[in-house]
């Protein structure tokens, strides 16, 4: 009797087994034929970034940075003043092309006087004060050429010794040939090349002025300050970059898509953005851009069959609003809808 009562009980207990093994299979066959039938596939995303126009604030003078008036995250206006850069061999210049216009218009003047003896004795300190320059000069692009080949100056430092020396030796050759032209007599001749002279210092002056207006950069448009290359007593060199200036209401967001998701992204057409670091913002942009990429950035196929190759276009789009607080290097998403 324990025997057939034992029997029993394991014979109910694998009957509820199997019976709990069925309902949960069948649980499992309907949750997976309701996520087939409901569930669709997840948005493809695009990720891209901001970007913003960026202009590089460089001269044509070269020197030290004196003072900046700025500094980086500054906002500024067109017209500002940014950083001041002091060149004394530019105001050397100056003053040297200063005193060759005063002494030709000196030396103008007395031609017109027409006195023989003024003329020839002015003539004659020209030429003494050209061979003097040409003499200083001389020693000086002798010092630099061997200060250069020891490896201590630069080649630029050794190249405006030998364009002063040669400033001084034209110099002198004019002097001389000025001189001549006294001891001959105040022609008509005379007369030309004296206010020759005079217009030859005025351009070296304006020449040096166009220069030194660089000292003083100022902003080309509104915008914030991005970076400052150097630090304030630093030499920079001609057209080297001192800091660069973000146009802040010139701003885009940037996409690199592959080939077969460009049908949802026309040129011309508008998409909604999202941008995370704006509490998931969500924007309108406006596509201006489309550009090939080129082979390096072609998505290659894995099979033979089956599959082909896809090029990568840089797609780049325009806010539809203004978005003051979107700054360069966020990030930008595009959802694909199926």
């Amino acid at each position: 009797m324990a025997e057939n009562n034992n029997d029993n009980a394991v014979k109910r207990e694998n009957t509820i087994l199997m019976t709990s093994l069925g309902i949960l299979m069948l649980a499992c066959i309907v949750l997976a034929i309701i996520g087939f039938c409901f569930l669709k596939e997840p948005d493809d995303i695009i990720e891209g970034q901001a970007d913003a126009t960026s202009i590089r604030i460089s001269g044509k003078l070269p020197g030290r940075v004196t003072k900046f008036y700025v500094s980086e995250g500054d906002m500024v206006k067109a017209g500002d003043t940014l950083v001041h850069i002091h060149s004394s061999l530019a105001e050397a210049k100056l003053m040297q092309a200063e005193g060759m216009k005063t002494v030709a218009a000196a030396t103008d003047r007395k031609v017109d006087a027409g006195t023989r003896r003024q003329i020839i004795q002015a003539a004659q300190d020209l030429v003494t004060q050209a061979e003097a320059a040409t003499t200083i000069t001389k020693k000086t692009y002798d010092r630099m050429q061997s200060l250069y080949t020891q490896g201590v100056i630069s080649e630029q430092k050794r190249d405006e010794a030998k364009a002063a020396y040669d400033a001084a030796v034209a110099a002198e050759r004019a002097a001389r040939s000025q001189l001549s032209l006294a001891r001959e007599g105040a022609q008509r001749e005379d007369k030309e090349a004296a206010a020759a002279m005079v217009s030859v210092a005025q351009g070296g002056i304006d020449e040096v002025q166009s220069l030194l207006e660089d000292q003083y950069l100022i902003a080309p448009c509104d915008g914030q300050i991005d970076q400052i290359y150097p630090e304030e007593s630093e030499l920079v060199s001609l057209g080297a970059p001192i800091m660069s200036l973000l146009k802040i209401d010139d701003k885009w967001v940037t996409f690199n898509v592959r080939e077969e998701l460009l049908n949802d992204m026309p040129l011309g057409g508008e998409i909604e953005v999202m941008i995370p670091a704006l509490d998931k913002k969500k924007v309108k942009a406006k596509i201006y851009y489309v550009r090939d990429l080129g082979t390096y950035a072609t998505w290659r196929a894995t099979k033979s069959t089956g599959q082909w190759d896809s090029r990568t276009f840089e797609v780049k789009a325009h806010p539809v609003e203004n978005i003051p607080k979107l700054r360069p290097g966020m990030t930008a998403v595009y959802f694909k809808k199926q």
